[in-house]
C-alpha cells in the first residue's frame, strides 16, 4: 500500500482538512469527527485503492486493514492540528447515534491498558502453574499489582475520556474522582463519615465506572456555568477551586452510591441473563458477530465489557463468542486460499486469515467473507457451533482484549483449571467447523471478465495477455483526474498508482517511440497492438526531470524488460500525481479486457486484448 497517496487520498474525498472536526483510529478503521458529512464523497472512497470500506455512523469510518496506523501518520502529517471549535459548523444528529458516539468515545480508549495489564496477569498465572515463578515471591506479587493498576484505577481512567470526550479540563476532572479514591478517604467512609450532617455511603469507589462517569457529567457542567461568571483575571484558579467544591460533595453524597448502585444492578442483570439462556446467547451473538463488525455495531459492547470486568473481574457473553467468530474467519480465509485459483485472492485470504488468528478480523471480513454469501455462511455456522459450545462449558475470559492464539492465556483461571482447556476446545471447533464448511460449499465466482481467457476461439494472435508494467494499485480509467485519459478518447486500458518508481514492458514487442522528457513510451506488441505507457498526469512539465529511459525507439524489448525508472516520491513531492496508464491507442482493432484486480506486480495479468470480431466458441 502507498500509505501517503491514500492519505491523500482519503482525506481529499472526507472534504479536506477544513472538514474534519476529530480525528482518530482503532485497529482497521481511520475514523473522522466530520463538521458536514454531505462533503464525504462515499462511492469515490470505497473505490479507492487501500480503503476496504466506508461506514457513515456518528462518525466517518474508512476500513484501511492491518496498515491503519501508517495511513494515520500520514494523514496526521497532511492535516496537523485540526480545529474542532467552530460553532457555525456544528451538525445536528440523531440522539441514538450520538449518545452511542459518546459512550464508545469514553470506553474505547480504555481498552489498551486494561488488555495490557490483563495480559500480564494472565502470563504471570501461566509462569506460576509451570513453576517458572513462585506465587508467593514479592517479584510475582509487584509485577501482579503493575497488571492490576489498570483496572483499580479504571475510575481516573475514565474520568480522564469522559473529559476529553466532553471538552472540558481533563485534570482537574481526574483530581475530582481522585478524591472518592483517596486512602485517607476510603478509610474515612470505612469508619463513617459525614459531610454537611449528611451521612456518606461507605463504598469502594476502585474498579467503579458509573460513579466516574456521573461525576465528570456534573463537573462539565459546574465548570461551564462558573466559567461564564468568573471574574477573568482570577479565572486560572477559581474554577478549578470551585468546581471541585461543588462536585466532589455532591459526588460523595449523591452521584457516587447512585452510580454504584447502577453498576450492581447492571452486573446482577448479566448474570441472571447468562444463567437463564448463556449458553444459545454466546451462540447466537458470535453467529451475528459477524455482521456487527462490518456495520460496527459491535463497539455497542465494549461499554458492557468494560464495566463487566471492573465489576466482577471476567466476562461471560462478548469475548467467548468473540473467540468463536474470529478464529472462523481465520478457518475460513485459509480454506479460501487453499480453494482458490485466484492469486490476489489467495494472497489477501492468506494476509487476513492470520489477522483473524491474532483477533483482528476486519480484513477477513471486507477482503473475504463478505464478497461470498458462502464463505459468510461458512463462518457464520463455524461462530455458532464454537460459540454454543463455549456457552455450555460456560467460559470465562478475565481479560479485556480481542481474543485470539497469542491472547488465550486472557482464559487462565487459578479457579478455574479447566477454563483454558475450554477456550482451546472451543477455539479449534470454530476453526475446523469454519474451514471445512468452507472448503466443502466455497468456489471461485467466475466472472464474465474471465471468460474470455477459456471460451474465445484460440487462434493463433487472436489474443494478447499483458502483465502489470508497474507494482501498485490499480484503479479505473474513470478515476484518472485527466479527462482525455478517463474519457477514453485515447484509447481503452488500465491505470494503476505505483508503489515502485519502474516501468516493465508488460509484453513482446518494439518500441516506437521514447518522449524527449522520457515520461511516456509508445511501443507496439507482436500482435499488432499500439500501446502508450505514460507515467503521471501533467509530469511533462517536469521536462524530463526524475525520469530516466532505459529504451529507445526501433528496440525490441520483452516482457519483463524494464523501459523507465522515475523517481516516485519526487514526483510526488513536486505536487504531480503519479498515475502511470496503458492505453492501446488503436482502439477500433481491439476489445480491451480488464480483471477486476487491485493490487498487481510485475506477474500479473492485468489486461486481455481480444480483436473486435472475435466469436465465442
Amino acid at each position: 500500500m502507498n500509505h501517503q497517496q491514500v492519505a491523500k487520498d482519503v482525506l481529499h474525498l472526507i472534504g479536506g482538512k477544513e472538514n474534519i472536526s476529530h480525528f482518530e483510529h482503532c485497529s482497521t478503521r481511520l475514523r473522522f469527527t466530520l463538521k458536514d458529512d454531505s462533503k464525504v464523497q462515499k462511492k469515490k472512497l470505497e473505490q479507492t485503492p487501500g480503503v476496504m470500506a466506508v461506514r457513515m455512523t456518528a462518525q466517518c469510518q474508512v476500513v484501511v486493514g492491518n496498515e491503519v496506523v501508517e495511513v494515520y501518520n500520514e494523514i496526521r502529517n497532511l492535516i496537523g492540528e485540526v480545529d474542532s471549535t467552530n460553532p457555525e459548523v456544528k451538525k445536528k444528529q440523531k440522539l441514538g447515534p450520538t449518545i452511542l458516539d459518546f459512550i464508545v468515545g469514553i470506553f474505547q480508549p480504555l481498552i489498551p491498558a486494561i488488555a495490557g495489564g490483563g495480559i500480564l496477569k494472565s502470563l504471570l498465572l501461566l509462569l506460576a502453574l509451570f513453576g517458572w515463578m513462585d506465587s508467593d515471591g514479592q517479584t510475582y506479587r509487584i509485577l501482579n499489582l503493575v497488571g492490576d493498576a489498570p483496572l483499580y484505577f479504571l475510575p481516573l481512567l475514565v474520568a480522564v475520556t469522559t473529559a476529553n470526550k466532553l471538552k472540558v479540563n481533563s485534570l482537574v476532572a481526574l483530581s475530582a474522582v481522585g478524591a472518592m479514591l483517596l486512602p485517607n478517604m476510603s478509610a474515612m467512609l470505612a469508619e463513617g463519615a459525614q459531610l454537611f450532617t449528611f451521612d456518606i455511603v461507605n463504598i469502594a469507589y476502585a474498579y467503579q465506572v458509573f460513579p466516574a462517569i456521573l461525576t465528570v457529567l456534573l463537573y462539565a457542567q459546574v465548570e461551564k456555568a462558573i466559567t461564564k461568571v468568573s471574574p477573568k483575571p482570577i479565572r486560572i484558579f477559581f474554577v478549578p477551586m470551585m468546581s471541585l467544591l461543588i462536585t466532589v460533595p455532591i459526588g460523595l453524597l449523591l452521584l457516587g452510591p447512585f452510580g454504584f448502585r447502577i453498576g450492581q444492578e447492571f452486573a446482577s442483570l448479566i448474570l441472571f441473563i447468562f444463567e437463564q439462556v448463556g449458553w444459545i446467547a454466546v451462540g447466537l451473538l458470535a453467529t451475528v458477530l459477524p455482521l456487527m463488525v462490518a456495520t460496527g455495531m459491535h463497539k455497542a459492547m465494549i461499554p458492557y465489557a468494560v464495566t463487566t470486568m471492573g465489576e466482577l473481574g471476567k466476562e461471560v457473553l462478548y469475548l467467548p463468542a468473540s473467540l468463536a467468530h474470529n478464529v472462523a474467519e481465520s478457518g475460513a480465509c485459509f480454506s479460501v486460499a487453499i480453494r482458490t485459483k485466484d492469486k490476489l485472492l489467495r494472497a489477501t485470504a492468506i494476509s487476513a486469515g492470520i489477522s483473524a488468528l491474532f483477533g483482528i478480523t476486519e480484513p477477513a471480513l471486507y477482503g473475504v467473507t463478505l464478497q461470498n454469501k458462502k464463505v459468510l455462511g461458512s463462518v457464520m455456522l463455524g461462530s455458532f457451533v464454537g460459540g454454543t459450545f463455549v456457552g455450555i462449558v460456560g467460559l470465562q475470559a478475565f481479560v479485556l482484549v480481542g481474543p485470539g492464539l497469542a491472547s488465550l492465556t486472557m482464559f487462565i483461571s487459578e479457579e478455574l483449571p479447566r477454563n483454558i482447556l475450554y477456550a482451546i476446545a472451543g477455539f479449534g471447533i470454530s476453526f475446523v467447523v469454519a474451514f471445512v464448511s468452507a472448503f466443502l460449499l466455497g468456489k471461485d465466482q467466475v466472472k464474465e471478465e474471465e471468460l474470455p481467457e477459456q471460451h474465445f476461439a484460440d487462434e493463433i494472435g487472436s489474443r494478447e495477455t499483458f502483465k502489470s508494467p508497474v507494482v501498485g494499485q490499480m484503479i479505473s480509467l474513470e478515476q484518472v483526474n485527466d479527462s482525455i485519459f478517463s474519457s477514453r478518447v485515447m484509447g481503452d486500458g488500465i491505470a494503476i498508482v505505483p508503489a515502485e518508481g519502474k516501468l516493465y514492458a508488460p509484453v513482446d514487442g518494439t518500441i516506437r517511440v521514447v518522449m524527449d522528457t522520457e515520461h511516456a513510451v509508445g511501443m507496439q506488441t507482436e500482435n499488432g497492438a499500439d500501446v502508450l505507457f505514460h507515467i503521471g498526469i501533467d509530469t511533462v512539465q517536469l521536462e524530463g526531470k526524475y525520469f530516466k529511459a532505459h529504451v529507445q525507439p526501433e528496440q525490441s524489448v520483452k516482457a519483463g524488460d524494464l523501459l523507465v525508472e522515475f523517481d516516485l516520491d519526487a514526483i510526488q513531492n513536486a505536487g504531480f500525481d503519479p498515475v502511470t496508464l496503458a492505453i492501446v491507442t488503436n482502439k477500433d482493432r481491439y476489445e480491451v479486457i480488464v480483471p477486476p484486480v487491485q493490487s498487481v506486480s510485475q506477474h500479473d495479468t492485468i489486461m486481455t486484448l481480444r480483436p473486435i470480431g472475435g466469436e465465442l466458441t
